[in-house]
């Protein structure tokens, strides 16, 4: 028998990292790619001293309450976390990692194709060439909205925010943001951006609202009606964080009602299966599935800094994206 730590990895990784698992680890890898139920998550954990999970995998308390006292560790193959119930996981003793970034690049380049699509009207135009309803062209002909010099507003200024606002700045694009902590203004992560104290205050001043911000029980359901009404009539909404930040009536209804121009989405509620229908059936919603971080180096860094992770901890070191 191997005296490697035996890691249960939920879903298939990169070629890279899954040779890498297997040289320094006993892995117990998942070539089909098969979704686990919560039953299958708990019965397999019985084999092995740590996980490496993805998003798609939820370690509610009560899985986490059934796991074997053998798991040290859940090294998380994301860099939000929302999906593991880190109380519970702290209460058990468990360490909690995730992955930061190595991922803001990706996930910076689905914010500025979400809102580039949203505001070009990509959805409507894709259809057109493909069901053949292109038919002529006219100076009034899939107008939309341009973004050169307009006002990004940026909810989040942290790792990703702060490279989205940089991308916004190729566009000639005035940033504005807010976030707990006030950035230092002359610092290269402000990048001469105004500071907003409340999400009120900077509402307002958004052409383009980017989402950039973790789910939290706080930031639950914080884009709502109250706050999309202090948005400027035409404002175009990007989400390329987490479905839970957005309250989605209220965002349809301003889609539908004209008070918003467009959205731009990579994340949703009840993703994958059970996300709102009106979100297939709007011209002015621009849809991705969930593609944030989906480039072959990023996916490959993001599997090497949970292998860091996971190395620290089983070397008796503390671990450099510790969440718990």
């Amino acid at each position: 028998m191997s005296d490697k730590p035996v890691i249960f990895v939920t879903r298939k990784l990169p070629e890279a990292v899954e040779a890498r698992l297997s040289r320094d680890y006993d892995p117990i890898l998942n070539p089909d790619d098969k979704l686990y139920s919560a039953d299958e998550l708990v019965e397999i954990s019985e084999r092995a001293d740590a996980i490496l999970p993805c998003h798609s995998e939820q370690l509610t308390a009560e899985v986490i309450g059934r796991l074997p006292a053998r798991i040290k560790a859940i090294a998380n193959f994301s860099v939000g976390y929302d999906h593991v119930d880190v109380a519970a996981a702290k209460q058990k003793g468990i360490i909690v990692t995730n992955t930061p970034d190595v991922l803001s690049d990706a996930t910076a380049e689905i914010a500025m194709l979400c809102m580039l699509g949203a505001a070009r009207r990509a959805s409507e135009g894709v259809r057109l060439v493909r069901e053949s309803g292109w038919k002529d062209w006219s100076p009034a002909f899939m107008v939309g909205r341009q973004v050169t010099g307009k006002r990004f507003g940026v909810i989040g200024m942290g790792r990703v925010g702060q490279v989205a606002a940089r991308r916004a700045r190729g566009f000639d694009m005035d940033v504005h943001y807010t976030k707990r902590a006030r950035l230092d203004a002359a610092s290269e992560e402000a990048l001469g951006a105004t500071y907003h104290e409340t999400i009120e205050d900077l509402l307002p001043q958004c052409d383009v609202l980017s989402l950039h911000c973790p789910a939290t029980p706080e930031t639950k359901g914080l884009l709502n009606a109250e706050r999309i009404a202090l948005l400027p009539d035409g404002a175009i909404v990007v989400n390329t964080a987490r479905g839970a930040l957005i309250d989605d009536e209220a965002l349809i209804a301003a889609l539908k009602g004209g008070k918003l121009a467009a959205a731009g989405l990579d994340v949703y509620n009840g993703e994958p299966r059970d996300i709102h229908p009106a979100y297939r059936e709007l011209d002015n919603v621009f849809t991705l599935p969930h593609i944030g971080s989906a480039t072959d180096e990023t996916r490959i860094a993001m599997g090497y800094r949970a292998l860091d992770n996971l190395d620290a901890i089983f070397a008796g070191r503390e671990p450099g994206d510790r969440v718990a």
